[in-house]
């Protein structure tokens, strides 16, 4: 066959193709929360619904939480209840005795996001019948637009959420002038009172509750508030409308504009809340300051200054990533509004459009949700309505917390993984007290649920809590996973020494202390979960506490290999370092059950629910690296077993986690399968959709209910078919569907801060680029042998596909061509 050189010349994105086309649009008004659309700077957040004659906006802040500092000592009786629930699993293998003891191991509940409150736009129309009604949500530019026709005037809103101003903007237009006239009124499900400050500005100033149990839990009094105590923070929030010919006044039921043309709110709000170890009440913020500066501020510029800074300041991180597929011959469906458009998608249209569109509504969401020191997106981003939302809306550790930011490096937006970090920061400093108290070990613990104030105890009341749950105890090794990803992206040694290592080091002192041998000698986990699951034992009776979960001890390997991996980078720690490489030999290892699957369990013990939502015994294929098909061949067949064992149904997040374990066994169709699977619409209630797991019609993930992980798993998932780069090395379309046979991708982010760019044709790569940001040696994985200009470099067949590797200088561009 003869080989044809297909020259590089340049990447150039489908810019004006791609970006352009990214809008959720719509013919109605949102009836429901989910059909509402999120606009976010990371700090606020709005859900705005478009309504006609009464708008609604509901508003968020992230550090809104009820409570305040965690307590110390909580449980002094955890210790001694751990020791009696270890010799229950190793002298009796008494599963179920070993589960009430880990009960009377748990602190307390998490505290909960709360809803800042709800903004109305209640507007004076003689007619509330529009005509040419339009709503939309362009991510491209982080904007949403209501549009609509009565009695010959058109009427627009325009919302955005400025970083750089730190508001919302609401700017109104109609098209004959004087026939603007509204009143805006605001409201909260929080105590709170109104008040009017000077300029016609209205103000709302509230207490949060000083408890506010978990939504799944029977209580006669769940929303507790503390008046004079340290717990519940101050929120206040602010409005302001400005108009150049309009009449405003106000009072402490609204402002109004009257007979405008042109008007502009703003909105500003803040809380008293001062960090995770301080009173939000003797020692909180000016709220109200702070609030005021902000709207005093941003309310002295006009509407196209505001504009133009919230472009520059979104677009810097936005536009970093394009992606095109090639369309289909008939590509109607991509001009349908998107809930007519994922209803065609469920029943089985082609959309690449619309599968695009979902990856970069995911890295939306992303920029949107997580810009706030401390504050990392939380099971809902940072929105969310009710007063005891969903799972408390807080900081699910055993897989959810960890999914949202899955996507952060690799779709080139690594400073929205700055906010988990620093959360990471201050749950160490607590989980160093929980470790001590509840344990007697050293190091840093965190469990499977945590809040603003950093709580880090396994939760439950004190022994209310299901232990499936509540006493998983994989928090810090698997936080610490992110930590080491950040610089393996970014290359950043001064932050490796300063920050990751030390917490990473950390993490490691609690598993040494944590981890104890078994009768063979091994290193296992004592009592330990496989989260939220069970197993029937070797007498046939249920069961969730065992020791040494497939889990428990793929996260460590993986925590002890990234420290081990640190210490070398640093060239420090060595004593710590060789202890550390002791401990790793003898983990508990893998095992292959009788069904030729990854076994879940010390023991090869049967499922009560076979197709269970999670399956964390695959953690080490991913996130995690212990398991591939290039070096383990054996676990990854037993890893594909367990995959077709459990089931392709699932939640939302469980269907986003589903996509990346395809992607890693290089089955892009399988993975494929998936996308489609999460993409399938959802319904709210009584409709023909689908009820499970999926996507609501503005693409929120469905748990249901919503689940913001599912979103950025999903993006992940679709990065690790076009892109994967552990194990040193970077592998470039290592698992490419069938339906994305044509495409290009360009500003992917792959380990070694290599900025990588892709085209694509018949399922070949035809030509790429590698911007090396801060150079080192770069080894490429492809399907067939590359090219790479101005570099010596020889492309090595190997089982899967060809190796070629070089050296690279900082800032270099290295332009890839295929030899086909």
């Amino acid at each position: 066959m003869k080989k044809i050189l297909i020259l590089f010349t340049c990447l150039i994105p489908f810019t004006g193709i791609c970006q352009d086309n990214l809008k959720l649009w719509y013919k109605q008004p949102a009836k429901v929360w989910t059909d509402a659309l999120p606009l976010g700077n990371g700090r606020l957040g709005a859900m705005v619904f478009g309504r006609v004659n009464q708008e609604l906006i509901q508003l968020n802040e992230a550090t809104l939480w009820s409570g305040g500092p965690v307590r110390t000592n909580v449980n002094p009786d955890a210790y001694a209840n751990l020791l009696l629930a270890r010799e229950a699993l190793f002298k009796e293998e008494d599963y179920a005795k070993a589960y009430n003891y880990a009960k009377n191991m748990q602190g307390y509940f998490s505290e909960s996001y709360l809803p800042l409150g709800d903004l109305t736009i209640t507007q004076d129309l003689k007619d509330t019948v529009p005509s040419a009604y339009y709503r939309d949500l362009n991510i491209k530019n982080a904007i949403s637009t209501t549009r609509y026709t009565i009695n010959g005037v058109t009427y627009t809103r325009q919302v955005i959420i400025s970083a750089p101003s730190q508001v919302i903007v609401i700017h109104l237009t109609a098209s004959k002038t004087g026939q603007l006239s509204f009143k805006v009124g605001a409201g909260s499900l929080l105590m709170h009172n109104m008040a009017i400050l000077p300029g016609n500005q209205l103000a709302i100033k509230g207490k949060a509750p000083a408890h506010d149990d978990p939504n799944y839990v029977d209580s006669a009094n769940p929303i507790t508030y503390d008046v004079t105590g340290c717990k519940g923070m101050r929120f206040q929030l602010q409005i302001k409308a400005v108009s150049k010919d309009g009449k405003i006044s106000a009072d402490t039921t609204g402002v109004t504009v009257k007979n405008a043309t042109e008007a502009t709110i703003f909105l500003s709000a803040a809380t008293s809340f001062n960090g995770f170890d301080r009173c939000p009440v003797s020692e909180g913020k000016d709220e109200g300051k702070i609030a005021g500066d902000y709207l005093k501020k941003a309310s002295a510029q006009g509407w196209s200054t505001l504009l133009a800074a919230h472009y520059a300041d979104y677009h810097h991180f936005f536009n970093r990533v394009s992606f095109k597929l090639a369309a289909p011959a008939d590509n109607s469906n991509a001009s349908l509004p998107t809930d007519e458009r994922l209803v065609a998608y469920t029943s089985g249209a082609k959309d690449p459009d619309l599968e695009t569109l979902y990856f970069q509504y995911g890295r939306y969401l992303l920029i949107s949700s997580s810009r706030t020191k401390g504050v990392p997106a939380n099971l809902q981003g940072i929105w969310n309505k009710e007063l005891r939302p969903p799972w408390s809306s807080n900081y699910t550790t055993n897989i959810n917390t960890q999914m949202n930011y899955w996507p952060a490096e690799v779709a080139n937006l690594s400073e929205m993984h700055e906010p988990l970090i620093s959360f990471i920061k201050n749950v160490a400093v607590t989980g160093r007290r929980t470790a001590k108290e509840f344990y007697h070990a050293k190091g840093w613990v965190l469990h499977h649920n945590s809040d603003i104030w950093a709580l880090t105890n396994p939760v439950g009341d004190k022994g209310k809590g299901d232990p499936t749950w509540a006493n998983w105890t994989m928090g810090s090794p698997w936080m610490s996973q992110h930590l080491w990803w950040h610089y393996q992206y970014t290359k950043d040694k001064k932050y490796l020494r300063e920050v990751a290592y030390p917490l990473m080091k950390g993490a490691a002192q609690f598993c040494e202390d944590w981890l104890v041998p078994d009768k063979d000698g091994y290193l296992v986990t004592a009592p330990s979960v496989s989260p939220e699951n069970a197993f029937f034992d070797d007498k046939g009776k249920k069961g969730s506490v065992s020791i040494a979960t497939t889990m428990d001890m793929s996260i460590i390997r993986d925590l002890f290999g990234n420290v081990i991996a640190a210490a070398n980078e640093l060239g420090d720690d060595k004593a710590f370092r060789d202890t550390i490489i002791a401990k790793q030999a003898k983990l508990y290892p893998f095992h292959i059950g009788k069904k030729g699957n990854l076994q879940e369990w010390y023991k090869d013990w049967e499922d009560p629910e076979p197709h269970h939502r999670h399956v964390s015994h695959l953690f080490g294929l991913f996130p995690g690296n212990q398991i591939s098909p290039i070096n383990t061949p054996e676990l990854t067949a037993a890893a594909k077993k367990t995959l077709e064992l459990r089931g392709d149904e699932g939640t939302g997040w469980s269907l986003a986690w589903k996509i990346n374990f395809w992607a890693r066994l290089l089955d892009g169709n399988h993975s494929y399968k998936m996308i489609k699977d999460l993409l399938r619409a959802t319904a709210v209630s009584g409709t023909k959709y689908s009820g499970g797991g999926g996507s609501y019609i503005n693409l929120f993930d469905a748990h249901p209910p919503f689940q913001i992980d599912g979103n950025f798993g999903g993006v992940s998932g679709m990065a690790e078919m076009l892109l994967q780069s552990q194990n040193n090395e970077i592998n470039m379309l290592p698992a490419l569907p069938d339906a994305w046979a044509t495409g290009e991708i360009s500003g992917l982010k792959a380990r070694g801060n290599f900025e990588i760019s892709m085209r694509w044709k018949d399922m070949k790569l035809t030509s790429a680029s590698v911007l090396a940001v801060v150079g080192g040696k770069c080894s490429i994985r492809t399907s067939q042998p590359i090219k790479v200009a101005g570099v010596s470099a020889v492309s090595k067949k190997t089982a899967n596909g060809y190796v070629t590797a070089f050296n690279t200088q900082a800032g270099g561009r290295y332009k890839i061509s295929s030899t086909i």
